[in-house]
């Protein structure tokens, strides 16, 4: 019981930090407000820890390289001690292995953020069109780079933005594609997806 009280604890404090480093990340890809208060907070957060780390993975052409590092690295320690947890002692494993679950679980957590960031702006829409808060503005600017491109192929119909359909669509299928690396690669059979 203690073991599966802190496996979950690692998954849910690992995850949480995770999700600010690749907010940090794809807030950067999209170029998004710099000086938001949530940008200021996904900054001050992981530069005690992507700070070091940039001096050896520098930033190429607007996309940080450190702070996809830093995730893979964070997620790989945490299976690390899961499997230690789970197994009562270091067990025998391949650290390629390991780092092929960090990276999975890593890029599902990124299709994660974008699905949630589109529902986000679909319900904001309905609800508070034209929205000044922070956050809004954020999410916003955060999904427009994946938003923009099926909006340029598919044109409004009649005042409706059907492209949150189409990215739906995408990202359930980048998903499942993920899903089933993920079994490929083991990490289904020991119960750990997140």
């Amino acid at each position: 019981m203690l073991a599966d009280i802190l496996i979950t604890i690692l998954l849910i404090a690992s995850t949480f930090y995770m999700t600010i480093i690749l907010l940090r990340f794809l807030l950067q890809l999209a170029r998004a407000d710099f000086y938001n208060p949530i940008s200021q907070f996904a900054v001050k957060a992981t530069n005690p820890l992507l700070r070091p780390l940039r001096r050896i993975i520098p930033g190429w052409g607007g996309i940080d390289g450190a702070a996809l590092v830093l995730a893979v690295i964070i997620q790989a320690i945490t299976f690390f001690f899961i499997l230690v947890a789970l197994n009562g002692g270091i067990p025998s494993f391949n650290p390629l292995t390991l780092l092929v679950w960090a990276t999975l679980n890593v890029l599902d957590l990124i299709v994660k953020i974008y699905f949630w960031s589109v529902i986000a702006v679909v319900v904001v829409s309905w609800i508070a069109p034209g929205s000044s808060h922070p956050a809004i503005q954020l999410v916003a600017q955060l999904t427009e780079p994946v938003m923009r491109p099926v909006r340029n192929i598919m044109p409004s119909m009649g005042g409706l933005d059907l492209s949150p359909i189409i990215v739906f669509i995408i990202l359930n299928v980048l998903s499942v594609v993920i899903e089933h690396m993920k079994v490929a690669a083991g990490l289904g059979s020991i119960g750990l997806g997140m």
